[in-house]
């Protein structure tokens, strides 16, 4: 039987921590979720592997490092609002369960609503609830945000999540030119939305975020 313990903690040492991600409250969410649980059965073997695991069909886990950089970049405070955008099976909303003061996992797929759902209630993750909608539409009963996080890549501006932070709050993701991709750090300072390229990742771009034929991001 697999140690996923000892793989979990190679990969806090390897991935996570190697690549300048310190915080110590971050290090041990990642220490203490079991990524396994959230991953489809036959395919357990890749939980911690360096590389992004297809929960279902076209939907994807973003890997461990670039995960873990997104949360660093985005400076969750422990008594923080955030939205998980694309939170597949629940992964993502469990580990920022142990980092942020409430967490709103955000998926439009019904079943995948039912999977987080269950595993978040299994943790359990009192301050986590998963919820249904268009992701690109965000989730603007429980908003405003102080941080909204983006499970994977996007082409088009999130112009109706960016509607929904805080004053002073953090949307983090990915934006894919092509083949190429960045995390980019969003902030909204007084209604005025600022932007900055944080450091080089790949992800799978998520249904609804393509750019429009004809138009540059």
């Amino acid at each position: 039987m697999p140690d996923y313990a000892a793989q979990r903690s190679n990969m806090v040492a390897s991935q996570i921590l190697a690549n300048d991600v310190t915080d110590t409250r971050l290090l041990a969410a990642f220490a203490k979720i079991e990524r396994e649980r959230f991953v489809p059965g036959a395919k357990r073997a890749l939980a911690y592997a360096d590389a992004q695991v297809e929960i279902v069909p076209g939907r994807w886990l973003l890997d461990p490092r670039t995960f873990a950089k997104l949360l660093r970049l985005a400076e969750i405070f422990p008594e923080d609002k955030v939205l998980d955008v694309g939170c597949t099976a629940g992964y993502s909303t469990a580990v920022l369960s142990l980092i942020a003061g409430r967490v709103v996992g955000l998926e439009q797929d019904a079943d995948l609503v039912r999977v987080a759902s269950e595993a978040v209630r299994t943790l359990p993750a009192p301050n986590a609830t998963v919820v249904q909608n268009s992701l690109p539409d965000g989730y603007g009963t429980a908003a405003p945000y102080d941080v909204i996080v983006i499970e994977g890549a996007i082409e088009a501006a999130p112009h109706a999540l960016l509607a929904q932070l805080a004053d002073g709050g953090r949307l983090v993701t990915i934006v894919r030119n092509e083949v190429q991709g960045h995390a980019v750090l969003y902030l909204n300072e007084q209604g005025r939305i600022g932007r900055r390229v944080a450091f080089d990742a790949s992800a799978h771009v998520l249904a609804g975020f393509r750019q429009p034929a004809g138009f540059v991001f």
